[in-house]
């Protein structure tokens, strides 16, 4: 383990030379918000946004990246662009992990939105950067600022061949005003040395391999103690009596001490239970094994899974809430030749990051030092201002590697238990959660029922269009009752992008009975499934190739405008006239996967393929899978391939990664994920019984990215949803068996 220095706001900004000897500047970012407010966290802050580039007297820049790291790379996109405009040396770039501020702009890093929200003012800060430093070296030489240009950490004149570096200039160029970012010339394309290019290695990936690294769980501090947390088996559960005599019996346990009871909305509140305090993180374990516990029932007991799979179902037959109407779906249905009406079912999902959540926390002279694996550095600041009744300003969150997080490290209540135990020890304090903790206590992603149905006309057109869907909502986390879904209609559902003159998409009532959140990809997971699965079965009724009839039903090159259909669209928070839902660019992904995997080619017996396209977090990505029959009626998935049309491609290395990674995760949900409850108790434990893809189960694949003039969109996350139906639909073709519940290890097939 690793001993992490105890570093202050002060000495974080003398340590990087911000303050002294240093030009520092200040880039502008608008206030950022995936959720709705109503979603948003229990701190609810106002961000008041800015990052810093600053360039030193010893030639070295500093580039702070305010993002979480989490293997997407983002440590190493970030400074790219910025060195990109403000011609860098690479070697001389200083990475630098900014701390939990609300003066960094949001540093919310999930939604797949770190590039694509920042690429334009990070490009700006470059070349605000570069642009001073010209004017720098100009006033120095008395010569017109357009004779200088920048390369490698120099300035150059370029009539006279005269150099200067960065570090030489600082002290001019911090005198210089800061330029509007109207009058910025940014850099052509032809001209990036970084920027979409492969060229950059991954900035953490030698001391990852090499393991010089700090996760959450590495981080140690002098005198620290261990907690880890008997929570309540039920979501709100109350502790009732408890015998911790046994436990405190057990070396290197020193305390045992009731947490209060948490009261509904969850939010980011920490669950309560009982806190095993100890010198090291077995005995903890130990010590909690020990624990006999009582739990008063909170009436989440009644969840479950099979009673609750039959309520959705129910509930979709009742779906009231309309999400998008175009045309008359009733009149359409009842008139068409044929109807076709397929259900799908997806389980109750849990992230399961590879490292689970963890935080340290040291409460010193009414002062929060915490290292956690956050995605949310400043929501967790906020939470823990809030519930512990301190000012922001008191709570320092420093940032470690993530392994890995998906979604469950934006959620900070296990952050919230590490500051609240250390302000009752008065010492450091390291909250571990194990993997069961994760499982059984997590943060989840919804189950879902759907009932589509189609209108076939009499030569196989597809008339209509209707969809009905029942999942418990992510705002029941955030509001008590809350029982439809809300933004969770904007990912897959009501931006169907075929073309069908009548179309309705509705949403049923569910009650939540665990916390509910945002996994890779969100809901996009399920409603993909159904919608690109329902596709491929079209393209069977009519007797067409699946391909092709994907592109007849995706239709003519347009922008689909969901206001016309009285849907109320939120397109990732992005501006409509700027990421349009381009049917032409959906159509083009499809075609060049296609390609890619020699569709019309006839595969040899035993093998076939499956194709499926979506667009999520503004971006395109068709995928098609290849199965084979593998021994015992069961199947294999040999290759992926995708096309990705993700706009700007900044670092196609982390985009092949990304996309490759997204294929592994789609197939461990295909194949493997499902959680089950049992009188309200999630039955799953650990990777026994929630089973993740091995290196045997995961395929080749191949990417494709598209070259684009688009603005930069996701890429995180929209290489999931296709993959389950592209498996499926490929399932279909080689055995003609449909299969619309997952996960297929149900179905004997895997």
């Amino acid at each position: 383990m690793k001993v992490i220095e105890n570093v202050s706001r002060r000495k974080f900004l003398k340590q990087f030379g911000i303050g002294s000897g240093a030009l520092v500047l200040a880039v502008n970012f608008p206030e950022i918000s995936f959720m709705p407010k109503a979603l948003a966290s229990g701190a609810a802050t106002k961000f008041e946004p800015s990052v810093y580039v600053h360039i030193n007297s010893d030639n070295t820049v500093g580039i702070v990246v305010h993002r979480s790291e989490m293997g997407q790379g983002i440590r190493t996109s970030i400074p790219m662009i910025v060195a990109d405009e403000l011609e860098a040396d690479w070697q001389q770039v200083q990475v630098i992990q900014g701390l939990g501020d609300k003066k960094y702009g949001s540093q919310n890093t999930d939604g797949s939105r770190s590039v694509r929200r920042f690429y334009q003012p990070l490009r700006e800060a470059g070349a605000t950067a570069r642009t001073m430093l010209e004017q720098a070296a100009a006033s120095q030489w008395q010569v017109p600022a357009n004779e200088c240009y920048a390369k490698e950490n120099h300035i150059i004149h370029k009539p006279s061949g005269k150099k200067a570096s960065f570090g030489s200039l600082v002290a001019i160029a911090a005198t210089l005003p800061v330029p509007e970012a109207k009058t910025l010339v940014l850099k052509d394309k032809k001209d990036f040395k970084f920027i979409g290019k492969s060229n950059v290695a991954l900035v953490d990936g030698h001391d990852i391999a090499t393991g010089n690294t700090t996760y959450g769980f590495d981080v140690d501090l002098p005198d620290m103690e261990y907690v880890v947390i008997a929570r309540p088996p039920v979501l709100a559960s109350k502790l009732g009596r408890f015998d911790a005599s046994k436990a405190k019996k057990i070396k290197g346990v020193v305390d045992v001490v009731a947490l209060d009871n948490i009261e509904e909305p969850p939010l980011f509140k920490p669950l309560g239970g009982v806190a095993i305090i100890a010198t090291n993180s077995w005995a903890a374990m130990q010590g909690r094994e020990a624990l006999e516990i009582e739990w008063i029932n909170s009436g989440h007991e009644v969840y479950n899974s099979d009673t609750y799979k039959a309520a959705l179902a129910a509930s979709c037959d009742k779906a009231d809430t309309v999400l998008r109407k175009k045309g008359n779906v009733d009149k359409a249905l009842a008139s068409a030749e044929k109807v076709l009406a397929a259900e799908y079912y997806v389980p109750e999902l849990i992230h399961a990051p590879m490292e689970p959540p963890a935080a340290t926390a040291h409460y010193h002279d009414g002062i929060f030092d915490i290292w956690a694996c956050t995605q949310t550095p400043q929501s967790a600041q906020g939470t823990v201002a809030q519930l512990l009744k301190v000012e922001p300003e008191k709570v320092n969150i420093n940032v470690t590697l993530l392994g890995g997080g998906f979604g469950r490290k934006s959620k900070p209540d296990f952050v919230v238990e590490a500051a609240l135990m250390s302000k009752l020890r008065g010492k450091p304090v390291k909250v571990l959660w194990t993997r069961e903790d994760e499982i059984k206590n997590g943060y989840y992603h919804a189950v879902s029922y759907q009932k589509l149905k189609a209108g076939i006309s009499q030569n196989n057109e597809v008339t209509a269009w209707q969809h009905n869907v029942a999942l418990p909502t992510i705002g029941a986390t955030f509001s008590k009752g809350a029982n439809v879904i809300g933004s969770e209609a904007n990912l897959g559902l009501i931006d169907m992008p075929y073309d069908i003159a009548n179309v309705q998409c509705a949403a049923g009532k569910a009650e939540a009975h665990t916390r509910i959140g945002w996994l890779r990809s969100v809901t996009n997971i399920n409603q993909a499934f159904a919608v690109c699965s329902f596709a491929d079965e079209l393209a069977n009724q009519a007797g067409a190739d699946p391909k092709d009839h994907l592109i007849k039903l995706i239709g003519s090159d347009r922008q689909i405008d969901l206001a016309q259909e009285n849907a109320k669209y939120g397109n990732y928070g992005e501006e409509l006239s700027r990421y349009p839902i381009d049917t032409a660019r959906l159509k083009a992904v499809v075609e060049r996967v296609a390609k890619l995997a020699k569709w019309q080619e006839k595969r040899p017996k035993g093998k076939a393929l499956g194709i499926a396209v979506h667009r999520s977090f503004v971006s395109y990505v068709a995928c098609i899978a290849e199965v084979s029959e593998a021994a015992s009626g069961k199947v294999k998935v040999d290759k992926v391939w995708f096309s990705v049309d993700c706009g700007t491609a900044v670092n196609p290395e982390r985009i092949r990664s990304q996309m490759e990674g997204a294929a592994v995760f789609g197939l461990s949900l295909t194949f493997f994920g499902e959680l089950t409850a049992k009188d309200g108790v999630i039955e799953q434990s650990n990777f026994h019984d929630y089973p993740m893809a091995r290196i045997t189960d995961t395929p080749e694949t191949i990417v494709d990215i598209v070259e684009s003039e688009h603005p930069p969109g996701g890429v995180g996350e929209p290489g999931v949803p296709p993959v389950a139906p592209a498996i499926t639909n490929a399932i279909f073709a080689l055995t003609g068996k449909r299969y619309r519940e997952l996960p297929l290890v149900k179905q004997g097939i895997v």
